[in-house]
């Protein structure tokens, strides 16, 4: 079984323990026409090594008509629709999962108060299977905003739907399990779920800055790394003042700044399938 220490998850995947392996991940894969175009050129043109899809959002279909064969892609697993004048809502039938004015509830706090553990679980194990329905081969989970990771109601949902599929997860380095009540690594450790030792879940937008620190500061082990790239267009604009971080993040993981700070640093890019498929040879040898 792979630990939290840096060598061990590097070795599992064939790299020596000193190595510092970086996994540059999209968010919001689905969410907004611009999105797409801007995940798509972050992970065609650019640095990005994978992406998560949002699977009930309303350009995920369009999303996954653009995918190549070799995208490295996830379920973004989404129980909040945090916009005020862009919704989305449940695969499933979870009245636990609906806001009063449409779709998911709009912030984490009503999420965390209302949500039924069983329908959360219903609507995640549907957004995997669509995704796989849809031809995605899934690697990996990552829940959007958070919204399952830091709550021991929900956490073993998401370690259950890991196991079930046999996905690796993502999961914060930087809130311990002082700061969530539990010992959220340790539990998913002992369940045989992978994920990368580093992650720092700063939701704030545009990601240069964070970026270029995260490197400057990099440590042996796995690092993952987020970025959410859209392309400029008045469909992203009308979201609001946080799109303007959003443009920036496709300027700059399709530019030569973060390519130049990634060589300088001695990072590797590596993507999610590479734990997955580690985490899954694995499992078939305990």
């Amino acid at each position: 079984m792979v630990s939290s220490t840096h060598g061990s998850l590097n070795e599992a995947i064939g790299y020596p323990g000193d190595a510092k392996l970086v996994v540059l991940s999209c968010d919001d894969l689905g969410a907004f026409h611009a999105s797409n175009q801007g995940v798509l050129s972050a992970l065609h043109e650019g640095s990005a090594t994978c992406a998560s899809l949002m699977v009930p959002a309303p350009w995920a279909r369009h999303a996954v008509q653009h995918l190549r064969a070799e995208d490295d892609i996830g379920v973004h697993i989404t129980l909040v629709s945090e916009h005020a004048a862009y919704r989305w809502g449940p695969l499933t039938y979870a009245p636990s999962l609906q806001s009063g004015d449409g779709g998911f509830p709009s912030t984490l706090d009503d999420l965390w108060e209302h949500a039924d553990p069983e329908e959360v679980r219903r609507e995640c194990r549907a957004q995997v299977e669509r995704a796989m329905q849809w031809g995605v081969d899934v690697t990996h989970l990552a829940p959007h905003l958070t919204a399952i990771t830091l709550r021991p109601e929900f956490f073993g949902v998401y370690l259950d739907v890991a196991v079930e599929y046999r996905l690796p997860i993502r999961l914060p380095s930087s809130i311990s399990a002082n700061d969530a009540g539990f010992d959220f690594r340790r539990l998913a450790r002992d369940a045989g779920v992978y994920f990368p030792d580093h992650f720092d879940h700063d939701w704030s937008s545009g990601s240069r800055t964070r970026v270029l620190n995260a490197i400057d500061a990099l440590q042996s082990g796995v690092t993952e790394i987020h970025v959410q790239p859209v392309v400029d267009s008045p469909e992203i604009r009308a979201i609001g003042d946080a799109s303007q971080g959003w443009i920036d993040d496709l300027a700059f993981v399709t530019g030569n700044e973060l390519r130049d700070a990634l060589r300088a640093a001695g990072a590797t890019l590596i993507g999610y399938r590479r734990i997955r498929d580690a985490m899954r040879a694995a499992s078939t040898r305990r």
